[in-house]
């Protein structure tokens, strides 16, 4: 495997295990500088993040219901307009507001400083590897970022006004009112975004195992059914009792699922065809 070098003199030295956490310890400082410089924006913004951010999924003029409703009625159907929302959100904590305030600002420094962050790390990480691993792992910045980005926008714009939308109206009784905390609010919102964020991470993880021949396409497709039903049981926990929501969640989450075999299946290839090639030679 290759190894981190320091230049002195004209000479490449191999750095000592303190020199390495020297060298990891400046890259971390700089992601957390990062994402400390975002959370610093987003807490002076206070205003836009919380009113056309934070706030937004719990009105009824939030982008996503006015998109279901023009679903709706192009389907000829009223079902999927939500003309209001049946809760209120109170702070009944001292602090709670200011607390949730910081929390957000933190939040929203990860999730805005995250490509950055892990481009950092990989810094770290990517000398070490050898000249094969780096070149099979090209472009692993950009791909994480992007599905990163693409997975906390499906959080906020799909899983998080249906999750909310279906919370805000269920009751046990009709004498119960919703009265949701802002941190019971905050909390349900940020861990479903970061949750999904996390989750399109799906064909990166699986390209990096197949990699290290831990996981293979035939696997995958073994285990399809069961992933299905998974995905399925998924949908079914974080969305109201119809088909039209439960697919909304189904259909993306299956996708990334059969794009990660298909990655899976093209590395296998890969790999087959250079160790045919190898042993020719």
């Amino acid at each position: 495997m290759d190894q981190h070098f320091l230049e002195e003199g004209g000479e490449a030295k191999e750095m000592s295990f303190i020199d390495h956490l020297e060298e990891l310890r400046w890259h971390l400082i700089r992601a957390v500088a990062s994402i400390f410089v975002f959370s610093i924006i987003a807490f002076l913004a206070k205003g836009f993040v919380f009113h056309d951010i934070i706030l937004a999924p719990a009105r009824t003029d939030f982008l996503s219901y006015r998109v279901m409703c023009e679903l709706g009625n192009a389907l000829g159907t009223e079902a999927f307009c939500i003309d209001e929302l049946g809760f209120t959100i109170q702070s009944r904590q001292m602090s709670g507001q200011f607390a949730m305030h910081m929390l957000v600002s933190v939040v929203l420094g990860l999730a805005c400083a995250f490509p950055y962050a892990f481009w950092e790390i990989w810094r770290f990480v990517s000398p070490g590897l050898y000249p094969q691993e780096r070149k099979n792992s090209r472009g692993a910045v950009f791909f994480v970022s992007v599905l990163f980005m693409l997975g906390l926008l499906f959080g906020y714009y799909v899983v998080s006004p249906i999750s909310i939308n279906f919370l805000a109206g269920y009751q046990v009784d009709p004498s119960i009112i919703n009265e949701f905390d802002l941190s019971s609010y905050i909390s349900t919102l940020t861990t479903l975004c970061l949750a999904c964020a996390f989750m399109f991470q799906m064909p990166v993880i699986v390209y990096f195992f197949t990699k290290a021949g831990l996981l293979t396409p035939e696997v995958m497709k073994l285990y399809r059914r069961h992933a299905i039903i998974v995905i399925l049981i998924v949908a079914a926990i974080i969305t109201p009792p119809d088909v039209v929501s439960q697919m909304l969640i189904f259909i993306p989450l299956m996708v990334l699922y059969e794009a990660s075999i298909i990655v899976s299946r093209s590395i296998r290839k890969s790999d087959i065809k250079k160790l045919n090639q190898n042993n020719t030679i």
